[in-house]
């Protein structure tokens, strides 16, 4: 008896896992790279309006369906981070 072929379903699922873990990985990498020496330095030099336009542009990514509400919610809380409070 033949075997059955891989389903649209599953190979999307897996291709869904592999884009998760890919940018997983690249946040991990970025954070690696913002707590570096010196890496203070240069977040606290980011303007705010340019911030609150990465924002914008995150929220128009998850409106327009390129972005998940995860992915969404995490570049957005890690933007509003760097915002300095006075």
């Amino acid at each position: 008896m033949a075997t059955q072929r891989t389903s649209f379903a599953k190979l999307q699922r897996d291709r869904d896992k592999q884009a998760k873990a890919a940018a997983k990985r690249e946040r991990r990498q970025s954070r690696e790279a913002q707590s570096a020496p010196g890496a203070d330095d240069a977040a606290a030099s980011v303007d705010p309006h340019v911030l609150l336009e990465q924002v914008e542009q995150a929220h128009r990514d998850f409106d327009a369906g390129i972005i998940d509400f995860d992915t969404y919610e995490e570049r957005k809380s890690a933007l509003l981070a760097q915002l300095p409070v006075d």
